[in-house]
């Protein structure tokens, strides 16, 4: 293994080393990044995007587009909910920017085995498999693993109690399905962008890390003080573990709050309300399955739910597309779906989405066998599976009929009605990596009043919010750690986390500077790539279509002019021109590269 660069110093929270692999050559390097690096882009998404822009004009499928996972400074120490790590690279879904932050052990395994993150490049003759151990990298013949389940693939991989971690692609990867996810230690979804694809189109079937070191902090009692501060702001937050919170119901206690708002998404966003809901909401999960709880690395929450067999339960987004998207209220279809798209290493979001499209232009209602029928055919390529692989957007188009893609940039909508919540309107269309619901979040404040209620109906202030939410969770996924933390802390909390592990003093400005130049970034990689306000749009359904109302109130279509209005706002609140690029004065103004 070859070496390039020279860490000046001892660094605290960071090991100063990324791991380049290259599968064509199976060759791999060592980079020692400077610490100027870590300071301007953290880890994580930031440190991702930064190896990210100078080849982020390549297609998704070129051998040298790279699949980077990073860890983040605060991983694989007593920060709270910090074992979590992000991958990117460019989406084949989307074309834009594609990243993602996954929970599990695979980043504190990475970071153990010394590794900051690992950039793949280029493309195996044939199928392979990378086990990284510590310094060491092998690689491993996978070709008898074509068409294998994300949990025998597991299984193989990582036995039950050994040390070490997973990230596989499954058969949706295999057949080309253009929302495949990458699965980390069989349960944890690294999805939404399809990344498993440009994994699969590598060559590489899994990566396995086992590591055996342990990352240092600069002060240990620093530390303790701040994790005290943060779990206890966790402790007293009902959204988190209140009696009705995630840690007690998962994130499908988000399920009922969606329903009673009038804005769960219904028959392909057509309607916002499905009368059958509670048949499948955490309530009926938990009196069906009876669920075991359990949690990411680095994570006292526990906010994931596990059947009493060991499957994993769905989470909000795909509970409630698997029933009120899709109409759907067999609550065994609901799960049975759910688990068939983990086993195959498929986007729940996308898969529903896709089929409720399908079945809009075929003018029919999936039956629950359908719904099963639909998802095969999409990673076996039978019957239309060809077209429901492709995603709504691409099926859409090829069908003559556009408009009945729920989509931004391409990328399926997630579970919550934008006329129900402006806020996640102008969310929608803002977000670097199309159609997400994470990247400004405003359902925090729209529906859960955290940290203060807004008005729902309301574009106003949504776009100054937005940004700042933005770069808030853009220093999140760098650290890594986990948003629902933020229900309860703040970054000047988190400061006071990474002052402690690193030995730097940090501020809460400090890391919202840090998120800006992050979110920018993306931006400016998008731009290069086509990307602008024609992109930054919702489907003209949520203007000229009510959402359905109750004797209490309408949901009605969104006001074009208001929504245009706020995002011209939000173009000059972030520092973009009038058509939502980035400006050579902005880049100068947060420390990037303007190039031409």
């Amino acid at each position: 293994m070859s070496t390039k660069g020279l860490r000046k110093s001892i660094m605290y929270g960071w090991t100063g080393k990324i791991l380049h692999i290259d599968l064509t050559t199976k060759r791999t390097e060592c980079e020692c990044p400077g610490e100027e690096v870590y300071h301007q882009w953290l880890g994580g998404k930031g440190l991702a995007g930064f190896f990210m822009r100078d080849n982020c004009t390549r297609r998704w499928n070129d051998p040298l587009m790279p699949l980077i996972v990073c860890t983040g400074p605060l991983v694989d120490t007593q920060s709270p909910t910090s074992g979590r790590c992000s991958i990117m690279s460019r989406s084949p879904l989307t074309g834009t920017v594609g990243d993602t932050s996954v929970g599990g052990a695979f980043g504190t395994e990475l970071k153990r085995a010394g590794w900051d993150g690992v950039i793949i490049t280029g493309r195996s003759e044939s199928l392979c498999g990378i086990d990284i151990d510590d310094s060491r990298v092998t690689f491993v013949d996978a070709a008898e693993t074509r068409g294998m389940t994300v949990s025998a693939m597991t299984a193989r991989l990582v036995t039950r109690g050994e040390k070490g971690s997973c990230a596989v692609v499954g058969p949706a990867a295999d057949n080309g399905v253009y929302y495949a996810n990458i699965m980390v230690d069989g349960r944890h979804t690294a999805g939404r962008n399809g990344l498993g694809l440009v994994m699969y189109s590598k060559g590489c079937r899994y990566i396995r890390v086992r590591g055996s070191g342990k990352t240092t902090v600069a002060d240990k009692d620093a530390l303790r003080s701040a994790v005290n501060d943060v779990n206890r702001l966790i402790d007293a937050s009902p959204a988190l573990t209140g009696r009705f919170g995630i840690a007690q119901w998962g994130t499908a206690a988000l399920y009922d709050l969606m329903d009673a708002r009038r804005m769960m998404p219904t028959a392909n966003f057509r309607k916002t309300y499905f009368p059958p809901a509670r048949q499948n909401n955490a309530f009926a999960f938990h009196r069906v399955y009876h669920p075991v709880s359990y949690g990411c690395r680095g994570c006292h929450i526990r906010c994931k739910k596990n059947a009493e067999d060991g499957t994993p339960l769905p989470e909000f987004e795909s509970l409630s597309h698997f029933s009120a998207l899709l109409e759907n209220s067999d609550i065994r279809t609901t799960y049975n779906a759910n688990r068939f798209c983990n086993e195959m290493g498929m986007d729940t979001i996308s898969a529903a989405a896709t089929i409720a499209c399908y079945c809009e232009i075929e003018k029919q209602s999936p039956s629950a066998s359908d719904i099963l029928m639909f998802l095969r055919q999409a990673v076996q390529g039978q019957g239309d599976g060809r077209l429901l692989a492709q995603g709504s957007a691409r099926m859409s188009r090829e069908r003559g009929l556009p408009e009945t893609s729920m989509t931004v940039k391409d990328q399926e909508l997630p579970a919550y009605d934008p006329r129900g919540a402006y806020g996640m309107a102008l969310g929608y269309v803002t977000s670097t990596r199309g159609g997400c619901h994470l990247r400004a979040y405003p359902i925090a404040h729209e529906i859960l009043r955290k940290p203060v209620a807004t008005d729902r109906f309301s574009f106003e202030g949504k776009a100054r919010i937005n940004k700042i939410t933005e770069d808030i969770n853009a220093v999140v996924d760098s650290l890594t750690a986990c948003k629902f933390v933020f229900f309860a802390a703040t970054l000047e909390e988190y400061a006071h986390v990474l002052s402690a592990v690193s030995g730097i003093k940090v501020t809460a400005q400090d890391l919202m500077r840090c998120g800006e130049r992050i979110d920018y970034n993306e931006r400016m990689m998008n731009a290069v790539n086509g990307f602008s306000c024609d992109h930054d749009d919702l489907p003209n359904r949520f203007f000229t279509e009510s959402g359905s109302g109750s004797s209490t109130y309408e949901v009605p279509p969104l006001d074009r002019d208001a929504f245009l209005a706020a995002r011209s706002s939000y173009y000059i609140i972030r520092g973009l021109d009038h058509r939502g690029l980035p400006t050579r004065a902005k880049t100068n103004t947060i420390g990037l590269e303007w190039k031409d």
